[in-house]
């Protein structure tokens, strides 16, 4: 395998929209950095493996700090969401730029 020659990732999937809820964030961009193993516990009555100690495999992802600078309104259509307009904040420091 190679690595990618994409700098962003690309989100797939959000969870379904809670109508009743607040805003929220659905997402958020994180890397995969790597992987290590860990040694757990197995708490499953009636499996072979139950109060024994199992090695597995688990991805490391790496989150870097988000800033949030701006957010996009959408409208449901009969073809589903439509973007209706995209707001920007209007003050950012000069490390986000």
């Amino acid at each position: 395998r190679k690595r990618t020659k994409h700098r962003f990732g690309k989100i797939k999937s959000f969870p379904k929209d809670d109508p009743s809820k607040a805003p929220h964030f659905t997402a958020f961009m994180s890397y995969k950095a790597g992987m290590s193993h860990i040694v757990r516990d197995v708490d499953r009555p009636g499996s072979k493996l139950h109060k024994k100690e199992v090695a597995e495999a688990v991805s490391i992802v790496e989150a870097p700090p988000m800033v949030v600078v701006g957010f996009v309104g959408y409208v449901e259509t009969p073809r589903g969401l439509r973007a209706l307009t995209s707001v920007w904040a209007g003050h950012l420091s000069e490390e986000v730029k």
